[in-house]
């Protein structure tokens, strides 16, 4: 029996445009059971401007795009639980989320079949991250017709994802790769308190563990690079027992 799942309202849920002070990053959901391939697609479509989280399985990406709509899921078809192209049957009655399938089934069954199932395009592994890149923004110019931008802004700190570079009232920070990716996910969430749990599972893509002091560790070298505290906060807040948010400053001017 398949375990039930939580469906939003009638209205269908659709791709809803990530605004972040009027300018927007593209949300994808990489679902894949390998962890390597998983690992290294995050950290490739992160550093092309994307905002990237992941699921292992497929009834979890499943509830993750009914609780929280990407703007594209990446899909791959050989999934522990349940598979792919039953998978996006089960989607397309309840969202119009654009589904990219990366798998590594070639042959003209499997494609056909994907794309009757709903998905907008396929793509057989292996590939370059450039090619999945490329598939991906064809796709959200397809339906959207907005461009990517990958230059996010929190008053006054601006971190560019393509560049991997952050400003901080027009001064540059010298960040390490993983102070950056941690900021950089803060920064595209802006004012949603994320989980330890959850950071782990995204920055440092260990969802089965993993401590809650790596963290913590990065978070301090983080404020003392944004020059602040955690008991006196400016842009990185500490919720209590829930987790850290990413905010703008008190009387900061949107940019």
């Amino acid at each position: 029996m398949q375990p039930s799942l939580s469906l939003p309202p009638a209205d269908l849920r659709c791709r809803r445009p990530v605004e972040h002070y009027g300018r927007r990053v593209a949300v994808l959901l990489l679902v894949e059971d390998d962890p390597r391939i998983r690992t290294a697609l995050t950290r490739a479509l992160t550093d092309r401007g994307h905002a990237v989280s992941s699921e292992p399985a497929g009834l979890r990406g499943l509830q993750r795009v009914l609780d929280d709509p990407p703007d594209l899921v990446v899909l791959d078809l050989g999934l522990p639980d349940v598979d792919g192209i039953q998978l996006l049957r089960m989607l397309r009655p309840v969202s119009r989320v654009p589904v990219i399938v990366a798998t590594a089934r070639d042959d003209d069954a499997a494609t056909v079949a994907a794309l009757d199932a709903g998905a907008d395009d396929y793509v057989v592994k292996p590939f370059s991250a450039e090619q999945l890149d490329a598939r991906i923004r064809a796709v959200l110019r397809r339906t959207a017709g907005d461009e990517t931008v990958t230059r996010l802004e929190v008053g006054d700190l601006v971190v560019d994802l393509r560049a991997r570079t952050v400003e901080l009232a027009g001064e540059q920070l010298e960040l390490r790769p993983r102070e950056f990716d941690l900021l950089a996910y803060l920064a595209a969430r802006p004012g949603e308190v994320v989980s330890k749990r959850t950071l782990l599972a995204e920055v440092w893509q260990q969802p089965m563990g993993g401590a809650d002091k790596t963290v913590d560790v990065h978070l301090s070298w983080l404020r003392r690079k944004l020059g602040e505290t955690a008991s006196e906060p400016r842009l990185l807040h500490s919720v209590r027992g829930v987790g850290v948010k990413l905010v703008e400053p008190p009387g900061s001017a949107p940019r």
